[in-house]
């Protein structure tokens, strides 16, 4: 019997399939794939100050042990010895806004923190005017980028890989914050400059989404978004509470704006410099 003559034994006929579009289908299970964490993070962020405010009551919900907890969490993907290292960078970052909210007059909390979105400081109330929001914005930066030199020394004398990925790490963490979108650090210092840079930010960031999409860059466009949008409606309208706390001297606008320039030269400058190519 000639092959032509042979049934098919599965009843399949080859003719019924269309060729298969891979690259759409792996599009498709990417965004699938982060659907899960997108929700929870945003249903993490709506809980966010609630969390916050159980905490600050519970003794043993504090400052302490939400450390433990970040500890443990980022242990089980990067070891115990880089977590601690990663959380300490966090804590020195968050205390620069401690301390500048308190040299402020501002109550504030000790830093909260929050497994893979990093950590949040709690105050009594808002900084007087927009020159006092960019000092506290600026200021977790800042003592950041002090905090960063205790790795980068160690990477110095031992060489370890170790000590050189948590310096580009803290170098990568404090740049990202300077962002200048709300609610992040850049978005804080650019209160004392322009509303609008904020709008320009969050276009900014909806492109950067295009090329590098993550669940932490939709948390930041839709609080970010949401902030940003009250704000310059109150500031186009003219608001009396809202021009008040946008006037700045020009000399405090310029004082905040080369430190933030100055910043983002310096922790660019070390992130290149530290950089450690992924070997997995």
């Amino acid at each position: 019997m000639s092959e032509a003559t042979h049934p098919d034994p599965y009843g399949l006929d080859p003719g019924e399939f269309e060729p298969r579009d891979l690259e759409r289908e792996g599009r498709t299970r990417n965004w699938r794939r982060w659907i899960g964490p997108i929700a929870l993070i945003v249903l993490a962020a709506t809980k966010l100050k609630w969390l916050v405010l159980v905490a600050s009551k519970v003794k043993f919900l504090g400052a302490g042990l939400s450390a433990v907890v970040s500890i443990a969490a980022y242990a089980v993907i990067w070891g115990w010895s880089f977590a601690l290292g990663f959380v300490a960078l966090l804590f020195v970052h968050e205390m620069g806004h401690v301390l500048q909210l308190r040299r402020e007059g501002i109550p504030a909390s000790a830093p909260y923190f929050i497994p893979f979105l990093g950590a949040v400081v709690a105050m009594k109330r808002l900084p007087d005017d927009a020159a006092a929001e960019a000092r506290v914005g600026l200021a977790g930066p800042v003592l950041g980028s002090l905090g960063i030199l205790a790795p980068l020394a160690l990477w110095g004398l031992t060489g370890k890989e170790l000590f050189q990925a948590l310096a580009f790490v803290g170098f990568f963490l404090n740049l990202f914050n300077l962002l200048p979108v709300l609610p992040l650090d850049g978005g804080r210092a650019m209160a004392a400059l322009s509303p609008w840079v904020w709008v320009a930010g969050l276009a900014a960031l909806a492109g950067l989404m295009v090329v590098w999409f993550s669940p932490i860059l939709i948390l930041v466009l839709l609080l970010g978004g949401a902030e940003v949008w009250s704000r310059v409606k109150a500031w186009r309208a003219k608001d009396p509470s809202a021009m008040r706390f946008h006037a700045v001297a020009p000399r405090d606008r310029a004082l905040i704006l080369g430190t933030y320039l100055g910043l983002i030269a310096v922790l660019s400058l070390g992130a290149w410099a530290t950089y450690l190519p992924k070997t997995f």
